[in-house]
């Protein structure tokens, strides 16, 4: 199918064949009919990846810190990587469309294949051919309803949730500040609620537009006749609210809405404008300023968005997915026109053009749609569409070896990767892509666009949303399962049982059923041939240090301080309902190191946490009496560095120190040369190792038995948690 895209490095625009989604759980495959080019947010957008280097990070501020903060924690090398690595990769435009659904996923009944529905979202409601859309960011089109109307669903969410902020009267006053596209639709959405508008907007077309929508009176903002129709309408008092829906770096709008406010009036801000507010005039008229975000309640909840949880209604009456249906109920019976905000439609294959004439100047719109091929035949069906004590799981194997497939001596490894996420882009794929006799074969993802960016930039031979095909085609050697963790178990089992190595990012499995799911999958094919991403024992630097501190005779005592750091605010790390406690999700690495330098499996667990769960303290014993205490903390300093380590028997100490430092105290002190700009934590010697094991044939890097007892350890955390107790590790018989 086709996708447009643009990379943000360069700023190219692109129509690009991308591999078609696959219908998911929860929600519809949609073929696009019409989508709507958001004349303001995507222009920002497009104008930014044109600028330079400099003017991106001019532009965006917020990001130059994080960058900043990356950089402190994991050094410039991983953090240039992962910074180029956003950069340099092609991104989705497009948020608002109507379409056909063509497919329907599991828990869907709401509607069926053939129903035009108006979708939104940044992720979903993209322009390109299909799109998979979640439950609650779609909804079905009234009947009668044009398709063309409908795509403005989104915008027109946009612009009903900023009224709804405004929470205007019969009667009342309102004043809109900027009258492009959202601004247009709050004009008709205030006369249709009985509140008289004055309009500002520096485009005289615009004006004469907006007056004809319903508008009391337009002008420019320097005008005088803008304030004497505020006087005049309002006796003198001012406005009742104030919409900014224009955007630039002019602080106009804000001193402008305080002149025409009345007291105790209400701003609005929908749009991005410059919001510099003037104290003495927002201070003296106790002005309430008030932010519109995006299509309404809902928005930037993955709980909601993509789990399909609604709110009750009875406590949030006016979710995104409402005010969507609502706004497709007005266009419906008349009450917004949206004919008159329509000044061009493109065929789809002209995408770039349309853009570059927007973006030049030389087409100037309100609005823009695309028109995409007609309806075709819909095949699909609805319905699902693919789909205190802690025992540590024995690994039962088949009797006798276990066969690997036969490979010719001097073939390439051929590898597919299932997931094409940061972390695999960054810390995976470029070692693989530059290793002697590695073939990048296929990369399988969810979402069509990030497969043809991995296509692109590591040189996969195939990109494709078909898991099945992979699993099936018997020229690939090795799997590589970089997805959120609560795929990771399911699809290393489906791996397994398919016949492939695996090599699959920790964690292994969420829960005890789910690790047990895999070893049945092991013991079912005969095939133990897995590696999970405990990629630490494998760093040079920790090697090195193992080695210099030698064999010990008694018992020792380690101490891990990981200083995790809080994270944003919407990482799906959050959702620990469908994706494990971060523990869960990265406590393994810390465990397997510590078993690793210890050279045993713990045997129990105990675990603490702070008020809240926020910091953790991880206590591990081992066979011959040594310990391991890992204090994972959410609440230390950015700038202290993210994992030192000590670790202390026969009258000598080991010292790690972020990956960058390593000391071992004893009768002769060593120390290595320290290295500030790179942290390496193993990921490139630890892809070398697995490689070799699947060319030719040896033992996997790490023994199964420790990948599951590392496991069962990080899971009987939360065990440990919710008993408040040790939890012994009984091995199973």
């Amino acid at each position: 199918m086709k996708q447009v895209v643009q990379n943000y490095k360069s700023g190219e625009l692109a129509l690009l064949d991308v591999p078609a989604p696959g219908c998911k759980p929860g929600g519809v495959l949609v073929r696009s009919a019409y989508s709507l080019i958001s004349t303001g947010t995507e222009l920002m957008k497009v104008s930014e990846a044109g600028m330079s280097m400099v003017g991106k990070a001019r532009s965006r501020p917020d990001q130059v810190a994080k960058v900043m903060q990356s950089v402190a924690t994991n050094g410039v090398p991983a953090t240039y990587r992962k910074v180029m690595g956003k950069l340099d990769s092609y991104t989705p435009l497009g948020y608002s469309l109507c379409g056909v659904v063509e497919q329907v996923g599991a828990g869907i009944d709401d509607v069926k294949v053939g129903d035009l529905v108006a979708c939104a979202g940044n992720e979903h409601a993209l322009h390109a051919e299909l799109n998979w859309v979640p439950k609650n960011l779609y909804a079905p089109v009234p009947d009668g309803l044009a398709p063309r109307h409908a795509a403005f669903g989104t915008v027109g969410s946009i612009a009903m949730q900023g009224v709804r902020q405004g929470e205007s009267q019969l009667g009342e006053v309102a004043l809109v500040i900027g009258l492009g596209l959202i601004g247009q639709l709050v004009v008709q959405l205030l006369a249709a609620s009985g509140v008289r508008v004055v309009g500002v907007d520096p485009d005289p077309v615009r004006c004469e537009l907006a007056e004809r929508l319903g508008a009391a009176a337009c002008g420019d903002p320097a005008s005088a006749a803008v304030e004497a129709t505020v006087a005049e309408l309002t006796g003198g008092h001012g406005v009742d609210q104030v919409y900014l829906a224009a955007g630039g770096g002019s602080n106009q709008p804000v001193e402008l809405a305080a002149r025409l406010s009345r007291d105790r009036g209400r701003v609005v801000d929908i749009g991005k404008c410059r919001l510099d507010l003037p104290w003495n005039a927002y201070y003296e008229k106790e002005l309430d300023v008030r932010f519109s975000r995006s299509y309404g309640p809902g928005r930037y909840d993955p709980e909601y968005e993509l789990e399909g949880r609604d709110y009750p209604i009875g406590y949030v009456r006016w979710t995104e997915r409402r005010n969507l249906a609502c706004f497709l109920d007005l266009l419906a019976r008349g009450s917004v026109d949206v004919e008159p905000l329509v000044s061009h439609v493109a065929d789809f294959d002209d995408a770039v053009e349309t853009y570059q004439s927007l973006k030049d100047g030389d087409l100037k719109a309100v609005a823009v749609l695309f028109r995409y091929p007609g309806p075709v035949e819909h095949t699909a069906e609805a319905g699902e569409t693919g789909t205190p004590a802690v025992a540590v799981p024995a690994v039962k194997r088949p009797s006798g070896s276990v066969s690997t497939p036969a490979r010719a001596a001097k073939a390439p490894v051929r590898l597919a990767f299932v997931g094409a996420g940061n972390y695999a882009t960054s810390m995976l794929l470029p070692h693989l892509a530059q290793r002697d006799g590695v073939e990048l074969s296929t990369v399988v993802t969810t979402t069509a666009l990030s497969a043809a960016n991995a296509q692109r930039k590591f040189g996969f031979a195939e990109a494709t949303t078909d898991l099945d095909a992979v699993l099936g085609d018997k020229s690939i050697d090795a799997v590589f399962v970089v997805t959120r963790h609560s795929s990771h178990a399911e699809l290393t089992r489906r791996a397994l049982l398919a016949g492939k190595t695996v090599f699959v990012e920790k964690p292994l499995a969420l829960t005890e059923d789910e690790l047990a799911g895999v070893l049945a999958a092991v013991e079912e094919s005969g095939n133990d041939r897995l590696q999970v991403g405990f990629n630490r024992r494998f760093a040079p630097l920790l090697q090195e240090a193992r080695t210099r501190f030698g064999a010990r005779t008694g018992p020792a005592s380690l101490r891990y301080l990981v200083n995790a750091g809080r994270l944003q605010h919407g990482s799906w790390y959050l959702q620990q309902g469908t994706e494990g406690s971060r523990f869960a999700g990265e406590g393994g690495h810390f465990i397997d190191t510590a078993s690793w330098l210890l050279a045993a499996d713990p045997v129990s667990v105990y675990a603490a946490a702070t008020s809240g769960n926020e910091d953790l303290q991880v206590v591990l014993r081992y066979p011959d009496g040594s310990s391991a205490t890992i204090s994972y903390v959410t609440t230390g300093a950015p700038s202290f560095p993210k994992e030192t380590l000590d670790l202390v028997a026969d009258g000598k100490v080991l010292r790690l120190d972020d990956f960058v430092r390593a000391t071992v105290y004893g009768r002769k002190r060593w120390v290595s040369s320290r290295l500030p700009k790179a942290r390496d934590k193993g990921q490139n010697a630890e892809l070398a190792a697995f490689i070799k094991a699947v060319r030719t044939g040896g033992p996997m890097p790490v023994p199964l038995e420790s990948l599951v007892a590392t496991t069962a350890a990080t899971l009987a955390v939360q065990a440990g948690l919710a008993g408040g107790a040790p939890v012994t590790l009984a091995r199973a018989q």
